[in-house]
């Protein structure tokens, strides 16, 4: 089975999808934060963290290891099912592996985010314990933006990760409700999608025959507000 969480930081989105049994958890980051008005980012992270008791996701956005495994230590404290996201590199495109090891030795429950490659993953498993809970966020949408197959990866990194029983592979970055099916097809453990691709997921199940119909109804209505004349 393939967890659904909720990649939103709205507030009233975040209740709202919350109610939903098909949402097990949410992640956030920091433009999603900004774009929800946030000027508090622990306050607001507070707020959104007392909303719901499923996980929750918060990035941390320092650029060096020190700063980022302070920040990392401080928001672990805000709630029990909180996790500290952490970018698998920096800007500058060093391994953030003492950030990682330094957290997960402190039993701290982190999301490694934007990670895109067989032997990303192979560095981050290298420096885990079997133990505390840990999150992979592959970016699948946008190795597809620029032509790459991001399957192969993610088969092998379920491969991988099954020695690990607290580490979960997480398909991010998501593009069309087809990706929740590809990714349950792999038995990926989670996928994380905006609420309008949620939306969409809760409408599985329409026969071609109604996805027809629909479509020519729609292209009916419009031809009709259009007054269109042949």
């Amino acid at each position: 089975m393939t967890d659904i969480y909720c990649d939103i930081a709205d507030i009233k989105l975040i209740r709202k999808f919350n109610k939903k049994k098909i949402v097990k958890g949410f992640t956030t980051n920091p433009s999603l934060m900004a774009k929800a008005g946030a000027r508090n980012y622990k306050k607001y992270s507070q707020k959104i963290l007392r909303s719901t008791s499923k996980p929750v996701s918060c990035e941390v956005f320092a650029d060096n290891e020190n700063e980022m495994i302070v920040q990392g230590k401080l928001i672990s404290k805000w709630a029990d099912n909180v996790y500290v996201k952490v970018p698998i590199f920096n800007s500058k495109g060093k391994f953030m592996g003492k950030v990682i090891s330094t957290l997960n030795k402190k039993n701290i429950k982190i999301n490694i985010t934007a990670v895109y490659s067989i032997e990303q993953v192979k560095k981050i498993l290298k420096i885990l314990d079997k133990k505390t809970k840990v999150i992979i966020s592959i970016f699948a949408g946008r190795m597809g933006d620029v032509g790459k197959d991001p399957l192969p990866i993610f088969k092998e990194s379920l491969k991988l990760t099954k020695k690990f029983k607290n580490v979960k592979i997480l398909w991010a970055s998501t593009r069309e409700p087809y990706n929740y099916t590809q990714a349950r097809d792999l038995k990926c453990h989670i996928i994380t999608c905006p609420p309008s691709i949620i939306e969409k997921i809760e409408k599985f199940g329409k026969t071609f025959t109604d996805l027809t119909v629909d479509t020519v109804r729609g292209f009916l209505e419009d031809s009709k507000k259009s007054k269109f004349k042949i």
